[in-house]
């Protein structure tokens, strides 16, 4: 088989790609547009792979897309670009409606008709798998439910509501066109690789650097947590195995405080690279709570047994672990942290836990 990857160098979906060339004979084209978020550094150890391709186009292009398309014939498409910082949606949420959701219809308008001139073998083959976010479902509060597959879309942010969007389109083309097509929806992602602006990557960085470690609000919103390459394990998995009109949530079990998230982080740094600054003993001191973010939700919480009972996949790694591997991963890659931030960042919203 033959996949494409939309996306495939931003933080997922190059955990996607890594793990496609490592454990599988597949090959596969990876489309990226390499905005801020996007950067071949995290595909450096592939790129010479015979069976790694790159294409960096726009995927709202739609004259660009048939192109890679009719030159590569992918069997499974796993539809990763999009727009995904909340802050920046909140920011300038035109971006977000026109990738996610302008991109999403190119996308699907351009599979469709591909996938219409192939063999019947070949149609049975096909797969649009659509990756999207917990986000879609809204705000738990402080209940003690979970999102489950059936949970009603409630969005709160320009950027859930745009993810949500595409979701929409993504099952209306299954429905009217009966494009074979399939949806997940993940809770928070960590770990390698991650774009320094995100919750952990920022605290370990401005940690080192002796800056404030700013919270929202009191801190205690909750998310669920997934270990990215659980994430990227999953991902392949339903788009081989998963039944094409479904939809699965994909968790890590790991409902954790964003302040506890944080005073973890100092926790194992004060192990792996003991506090050196001037008049601060160890990194929890630089904690600090700064006013929240406009409709910030309070919790979220995957219900993931749908995908562990059909298809038998589960998290490898506990968040302790997953959490330890990573603060250790950007501690011993202080180099590709400094270059995205020197490339492809401006620095408006480093330093702002999210």
């Amino acid at each position: 088989m033959k996949f494409m990857i939309t996306g495939g160098a931003g933080f997922i979906g190059s955990a996607v790609i890594r793990h496609l060339i490592d454990n599988t004979y597949y090959s596969l084209v990876n489309i990226d547009k390499l905005t801020y978020a996007g950067n071949l550094d995290t595909l450096k150890n592939i790129e010479s792979n015979n069976r790694y391709f790159f294409e960096k186009e726009d995927i709202c292009s739609s004259k660009a897309m048939s192109n890679i398309f009719d030159k590569y014939k992918p069997d499974i498409i796993i539809h990763l670009a999009a727009e995904t910082h909340v802050d920046r949606s909140i920011d300038t949420p035109e971006q977000f409606i026109q990738t996610n959701i302008f991109g999403t219809y190119t996308m699907l308008e351009v599979a469709k008709k591909y996938w219409n001139n192939l063999s019947e073998k070949k149609k049975n083959q096909f797969k649009f798998l659509h990756v999207s976010t917990d986000e879609v479902y809204g705000d738990l509060g402080n209940t003690n439910f979970y999102f489950t597959e059936n949970t009603p879309y409630a969005p709160s942010s320009p950027y859930s509501a745009s993810k949500a969007g595409s979701d929409h389109l993504v099952r209306a083309w299954k429905r009217t066109f009966k494009l074979p097509t399939l949806i997940t929806n993940c809770s928070n992602n960590y770990g390698p690789y991650q774009f320094p602006e995100k919750l952990i990557p920022v605290t370990i960085l401005n940690a080192l650097e002796g800056k404030k470690l700013p919270i929202y609000g009191n801190g205690k919103q909750v998310r669920d947590w997934l270990f990215v390459e659980d994430h990227a394990k999953a991902l392949v998995e339903v788009s081989i195995n998963g039944k094409v009109g479904e939809t699965y949530n994909i968790g890590g079990s790991n409902e954790m405080q964003n302040i506890d998230i944080v005073r973890g982080i100092c926790k194992i740094m004060n192990d792996l690279a003991p506090c050196k600054l001037q008049g601060v003993k160890n990194y929890e001191e630089l904690i600090t709570f700064v006013e929240d973010r406009a409709g910030h939700d309070v919790r979220y919480a995957i219900d993931s047994s749908k995908v562990l009972k059909e298809l038998k996949w589960k998290p490898n790694e506990t968040f302790l672990s997953g959490l330890k591997k990573t603060v250790s991963w950007y501690l011993s890659n202080l180099d590709w942290c400094e270059k995205v931030k020197k490339d492809n960042y401006d620095g408006k919203r480093m330093g702002l836990i999210t």
